[in-house]
């Protein structure tokens, strides 16, 4: 059976969702939206105001639902998982993710959108939640990155 790549992506403000379709086109490979349960307002997502993002990203534990599932992950060898960076990390939703589905003999290529931060250890601290994936090391990009960018970026990795 051919391997195939699955692109996975959590975008509250539509920034990391173009990216995520710029690289499902560029590869020819199906993707998926992870579409939180209880959807993100923009109040929710008002740094530094105590919000709903706020308090997910100050509690380790935090685990926001997910409305749907992908029902046939055992057919995909390869996850782009694309997320933009809440207050320097993942957000807790993509935590939600990781520990839905067994990444065992997969291979995760993390991804993440950030108008200040980097990638910094985003990447690294999801990797206990699927610790018998293959990850590969992520990349983050600005807003306004152009489909040539996201191109260069998967010929030099996958």
């Amino acid at each position: 059976m051919e391997a195939r790549t699955l692109v996975v992506y959590f975008s509250a403000t539509g920034t990391t969702k173009a990216l995520a379709e710029y690289a499902a086109d560029i590869l020819g490979t199906d993707i998926y939206e992870i579409v939180p349960e209880e959807p993100y307002t923009e109040a929710d997502l008002a740094y530094y105001t105590g919000g709903r993002a706020d308090q997910e990203q100050g509690d380790p534990s935090a685990r926001p639902a997910i409305a749907g599932t992908i029902e046939n992950m055992e057919d995909y060898d390869t996850i782009l998982l694309g997320y933009p960076i809440w207050h320097g990390q993942a957000p807790r939703i993509i935590s939600t993710f990781l520990e839905s589905y067994d990444f065992s003999s997969k291979t995760i290529l993390p991804f993440c959108t950030s108008h200040s931060s980097g990638i910094g250890s985003s990447d690294t601290n999801l990797h206990a939640l699927a610790n018998r994936a293959n990850w590969l090391p992520g990349k983050r990009f600005p807003a306004g990155t152009s489909r040539e960018e996201i191109e260069s970026w998967l010929n030099q990795v996958l």
